[in-house]
């Protein structure tokens, strides 16, 4: 009961600060317009800082397996949940080529940042962390290839502008130095700002996390889509965190990308796919069902995955 209350502890803050970037936004004190200000700031000044807190120095970053694999495992998990997506056709009913395709992306995009950063804070240490970082970039680079052709397939290209993007090369900069062993050689000041800086990016992004769910809210009609969503909620919650658990628990990785690969198997679906439906053509509503039923389903779910995916590959 005491692994169970550890992972409760570290997942409830998280929802909480969603909740209250809900509630600020109705009470109008963020608002709609200071959002992609506010984005910017935190992709591109907050988010590389702490990454650069996070992996400058971490000792896990130097095995081979952590910075091959886990980037590997990262594209592999998407991979396995579009293929998941499309073979449940049959279930969910979807006729209509552009919503079976949105169905697909979004469920096979996972929240595999803003809320697995802050548990991996919360409940691992500095290496885990780290090894977090390496695996987005594999979720990141099937979010902009797989991803973009899945909701668009007449564009026929991926959108690699996305992919290389500030954290990116955050990651990429730090490792640089970690391997050439100039990190100890980073002046102190340097380390501090970054720190602080890098301190301010969750709680930033889960409140903007939460005002922009505040504003999907508005047009969101669960009754419209019962099946889609139980079938969404069953894939994602269901039968893709057991998958990523056994391949956890058998795949030759580090116990750093073991605890990752079971917070990730934990997550509900990611909530951009519902801004990349719009910009690509996708359909909005059904991507704003999936996100809906994964993300209140996985208020309970969540920890237990945790709980259970930890035993098994002996990471807590």
């Amino acid at each position: 009961m005491s692994e169970f209350q550890t992972v409760l502890d570290a997942v409830l803050p998280v929802f909480g600060l969603v909740g209250v970037g809900l509630l600020i936004r109705k009470l109008n004190w963020l608002t709609a317009e200071a959002d992609a200000s506010l984005l910017r700031v935190n992709i591109n000044l907050l988010l590389p800082c702490l990454i650069f807190d996070a992996t400058l120095g971490n000792a896990a970053l130097s095995q081979w397996r952590n910075l091959l694999l886990a980037p590997t495992v990262g594209f592999a998990t998407v991979v396995l949940g579009i293929v998941c997506a499309l073979a449940a056709r049959p279930l969910h009913g979807l006729r209509e080529p552009r919503a079976g395709r949105t169905f697909a992306m979004t469920v096979s995009i996972y929240n595999y940042k803003f809320v697995p950063i802050p548990l991996a804070v919360l409940l691992f240490d500095k290496e885990t962390i780290g090894v977090l970082f390496v695996m987005v970039v594999g979720v990141e680079t099937a979010l902009w290839t797989l991803g973009v052709m899945l909701l668009s397939p007449q564009r026929g290209g991926a959108n690699w502008r996305q992919i290389l993007n500030p954290p990116l090369a955050a990651i990429l900069l730090t490792l640089v130095l970690n391997v050439a062993g100039w990190d100890a050689h980073v002046p102190k000041v340097g380390l501090t700002a970054a720190h602080w800086l890098g301190q301010c990016a969750i709680p930033t992004a889960l409140l903007l996390v939460g005002a922009m769910l505040a504003d999907d809210l508005k047009a969101f009609h669960p009754a419209a889509g019962g099946r889609v969503m139980i079938v969404a909620a069953g894939l994602r919650l269901g039968l893709l965190p057991f998958l990523f658990i056994l391949a956890a628990k058998y795949l030759p990785a580090t116990i750093e990308l073991k605890r990752v690969l079971v917070l990730q198997a934990a997550m509900p679906a990611a909530i951009f796919p519902i801004a990349m439906a719009r910009h690509y053509g996708g359909d909005v509503r059904l991507a704003m069902r999936v996100v809906f039923a994964t993300s209140l389903a996985g208020l309970v779910t969540i920890p237990l995955w945790i709980r259970w995916g930890l035993q098994m590959v002996g990471g807590l």
